[in-house]
């Protein structure tokens, strides 16, 4: 029941930092954690794969009586994002325009707000951010132009001037305000995701492929307790891409060698799931919230707006299976239980720093703690049904007392409700 050894294969979003920036990131939040905790934590370099696809280190954490060794594998995208970034802005900008309001005509907009209206917010955001530097632009191109006719210029003249100091004007803003406004890189999320679930993206998919034979292999060759698919933002439609296609290589995946488990947190499935051409994709939601040899954990934050909250993964899609369905588990959120009220307020409205608080250590010990699940000795299917003894591991006065209660029910069928002890709105289905 203790986790000596667990793999972990983390998903990236659409995020162009990538390998150095998360790395990073990692360490300087393992460090938190070890305060947190008082305890040990070391991890080592990352190894690169030859193809550069993977990244992989190690951990290993130290407690009073327990010592896990955590293998940690990242899947990298962010060669095909920073391509996508480095696309004419003018390209971009038409693109975006074009599949957003095909998105409002075809009804998928009224979709995504009927399932989190903050989501359609969030998405709807650069084109805001676009009309009002367009509105900008246009102002200072009719004051040359209305200069222009002053001086007497001819009108196809001074129109045709017009338009190319409004095109400069509007590139030139859209560039130099990026790093504050995100409209670009959120508009090339878009791109990206309307061409992903229409299959007009093959590259992505062949590497998917590839991280599907890796998952197949880890799980066949490695000695952990457990392998946990970590699916971030973005990450957590991949991620079960990438498990459903593990399982078609392999069909027996998770009844031999460790438990597999998918978590997804902070997921938007939706941008994907609720596009009419996306059968393949809803197919594959199907076979996970049914297949009885692996586990999906998602979790969800009300305060994060790039995800959706209150989101049912598998009834929202259309896709009813009544007693035959057993994933996923939807456990709830709340940032401000795990952060510091004075940190808390700090960065409440910073919307990609409350996304990202999902793989970052808390400041509060508390039953969901992603360097715990990477690095803790509970499983996590244990420590998302049995929270509050979970926690209690933690704490030498109630430790013993704690493991007995996990390992006297992990062996019972968990889907008894254990997960309401987390927040009241979170259930399980199965």
């Amino acid at each position: 029941m203790r986790v000596r050894h667990r793999h972990i294969i983390y998903i990236q979003g659409y995020d162009p930092r990538g390998l150095a920036q998360y790395y990073r990131m990692f360490r300087t939040e393992l460090r938190k954690f070890s305060r947190l905790y008082q305890l040990s934590a070391t991890m080592s370099r990352p190894k690169v794969a030859d193809d550069d696809e993977i990244a992989s280190w190690t951990i290993e954490t130290k407690a009073a009586d327990w010592q896990t060794r955590t293998s940690y594998d990242f899947l990298r995208f962010e060669d095909f994002i920073q391509r996508d970034l480095a696309a004419p802005i003018w390209r971009t900008v038409f693109h975006a325009l074009w599949i957003y309001w095909g998105l409002v005509f075809t009804g998928t907009i009224a979709r995504f707000t009927r399932a989190n209206w903050r989501f359609t917010a969030f998405i709807t955001y650069p084109h805001v951010v676009l009309l009002l530097e367009a509105l900008c632009a246009a102002a200072v191109a009719f004051v040359f132009e209305k200069g222009l006719n002053a001086i007497g210029l001819p009108d196809l003249f001074s129109v045709a001037a017009a338009t190319a100091i409004f095109v400069a004007v509007l590139g030139t803003m859209l560039k130099y305000t990026e790093n504050n406004t995100y409209v670009l890189y959120l508009l090339s999320d878009t791109i990206w995701t309307w061409e992903f679930s229409h299959r007009r993206r093959p590259e992505w998919d062949e590497r998917i492929d590839r991280f599907a034979r890796h998952l197949v292999n880890v799980a066949r060759t490695s000695d952990a307790d457990e392998i946990v698919l970590v699916g971030h933002s973005s990450g957590s439609f991949l991620g079960t891409e990438i498990l459903a296609r593990a399982l078609r290589l392999d069909p027996s995946l998770g009844r031999h060698g460790p438990r597999v488990v998918l978590f997804t947190i902070g997921g938007n499935l939706p941008i994907v799931g609720f596009h009419k051409v996306s059968q393949d994709f809803r197919d594959h939601l199907r076979q996970l919230a049914q297949e009885p040899s692996i586990e999906w954990i998602d979790c969800q934050a009300r305060k994060d707006v790039m995800n959706f909250y209150q989101f049912d993964p598998i009834s929202s899609h259309g896709i009813e299976l009544g007693d035959t369905r057993r994933n996923p588990t939807i456990v709830p959120i709340r940032f401000r239980d795990i952060v510091k009220p004075e940190h808390y307020n700090t960065f409440r409205w910073q919307f990609f720093r409350v996304h990202f608080q999902f793989v970052m250590a808390n400041q509060r010990p508390h039953p969901y703690d992603f360097f715990m699940i990477v690095c803790g000795p509970v499983p996590l299917k244990e420590r998302m049904a049995f929270p509050e003894a979970a926690l209690e591991v933690g704490d030498p006065a109630t430790r013993e007392r704690a493991w007995r209660r996990i390992e006297m029910c992990g062996a019972e069928d968990t889907a008894s409700g254990n997960l309401l002890a987390l927040e009241p709105s979170a259930r399980r289905h199965g």
